[in-house]
């Protein structure tokens, strides 16, 4: 195979979420008759990455999540926040937002907990997050009743950017004022 990099780049472009070494180096293996190693995957991804990395590209490969997607450079987040912004229809309410930064801080978690910590029921807002696969069922609680544990899914991480619940904002970064954001009016 010639080509192995455009096949990889390709790999990496259709993926809706990132996509991780051992499905590209299955996809390649089971598409030709060939057998690749991961190292030489993860060299061809570096060699990929490396090649986005000119400022001729608006796009670069991003390791997120244990995997690689492109993803637009930061110099153009503005433009397509508003373009997003524009096209924004199924934004997550309050209620949801609420509800999966409890699940994102506290997972697992059960339905119970998140609703003693928001003092209202969360039905709604714990279908909708599944729906759209922010949240997972990761099991089943020891307490009585054995009520269901909920926590974030991959696709969360690829939603936020990162690898691992560690990089979410600490509570403290919050509340502390020497880390806003912008000028104060004096």
């Amino acid at each position: 195979m010639e080509n192995i990099e455009q096949y990889i780049e390709a790999l990496i472009f259709v993926s809706e979420q990132s996509i991780r070494t051992e499905e590209i180096l299955y996809c390649l293996q089971a598409a030709v008759d060939q057998d690749f190693t991961e190292d030489e995957v993860k060299e061809h991804i570096r060699n990929i990455t490396q090649k986005y990395h000119d400022n001729q590209f608006a796009i670069e490969v991003v390791k997120i999540n244990n995997g690689y997607q492109f993803l637009t450079k930061k110099d153009y987040h503005q433009v397509i926040s508003l373009l997003q912004a524009q096209r924004a229809k199924k934004k997550l309410s309050q209620a949801a937002m609420e509800t999966l930064a409890i699940i994102a801080y506290k997972q697992p978690v059960t339905k119970p907990e998140i609703e003693q910590i928001r003092g209202v029921n969360c039905d709604y807002s714990i279908q909708k997050l599944l729906e759209k696969e922010l949240i997972a069922i990761i099991g089943k609680s020891e307490g009585v009743g054995k009520p269901i544990l909920y926590g974030t899914s991959s696709i969360f991480m690829d939603y936020f950017g990162i690898n691992n619940i560690k990089e979410l904002p600490q509570i403290k970064e919050f509340t502390d004022n020497t880390a806003s954001i912008g000028e104060h009016a004096e």
